[in-house]
């Protein structure tokens, strides 16, 4: 019998939620460990300094790190690409295979993959973040092909002080929003792997007939489906089964 499936993440310094919330969804599964390491981010923001935090370089020591433990898969668990650009994720995971030969994912790219698979192109966007940063984010999705029909965001803009956001106080922003008669969203989206998204994704499902998808949930989904393996239990999000 061979070793369980390996997949490594690399994670933003100031996060308290993925690590927590990727352990929780996985449950007692025997097929699969997860192992992390983090590079320096501590702010969300559209300014210089706040997107330097993503540089490719830093990704790549790290992914070189994670390349020790001999796993199977990589993925930068960070949303960054949604207001840098996919294009900006797309070379990052190129320069990690090049560097590692280990398959390489983020979470903006996990989350457009799942678009692309489920068939969705109309999104309902929960974030902890600005206004400025929803804004470049919806603009981001829709040159991808995807539109963001209603959002809402917290207005923060500490890193860590996103998962300090309970997670019952997603719910009644989440019901407005399915609820917008704007363009009646395909799904709701938690867009920020340091919010707590993934303990409501059943109740939102239920009670608004809606898929939910949570970044951490899509991020290991993604990766387990590169690896090969099964997906998530239904309450994570009924796409991700």
């Amino acid at each position: 019998m061979g070793r369980p499936a390996r997949v490594g993440m690399i994670v933003p310094s100031s996060n308290t939620c993925l690590e927590p919330q990727t352990y929780r969804i996985l449950g007692d599964r025997e097929d699969v460990t997860v192992h992390f390491t983090r590079v320096e981010v501590t702010r969300i923001a559209l300014d210089g300094e706040a997107g330097r935090q993503f540089d490719h370089s830093a990704m790549v020591a790290a992914a070189r790190l994670l390349r020790t433990a001999d796993v199977d898969v990589i993925a930068w668990n960070g949303t960054a690409g949604s207001w840098l650009g996919p294009e900006h994720d797309r070379e990052l995971v190129e320069r990690i295979t090049q560097a590692t030969g280990v398959p390489a994912t983020t979470s903006t790219l996990a989350y457009l993959d799942a678009f692309a698979r489920f068939g969705l192109t109309r999104l309902g966007l929960v974030t902890p973040y600005t206004g400025d940063v929803n804004t470049a984010i919806i603009e981001r999705y829709a040159a991808e092909g995807v539109r963001v029909v209603a959002e809402h965001h917290l207005g923060l803009d500490v890193n860590e002080s996103f998962a300090r956001v309970r997670p019952e106080e997603l719910l009644v922003p989440s019901l407005e929003l399915a609820g917008d008669r704007r363009g009646t969203p395909e799904a709701l989206i938690y867009l920020c792997t340091n919010l707590y998204g993934a303990p409501i994704a059943e109740r939102v499902e239920a009670e608004t007939g809606l898929a939910a998808l949570d970044s951490v949930a899509v991020t290991l989904w993604r990766c387990l489906t590169m690896a090969g393996l099964p997906g998530l239990a239904s309450r994570w999000g009924r796409l991700l089964t």
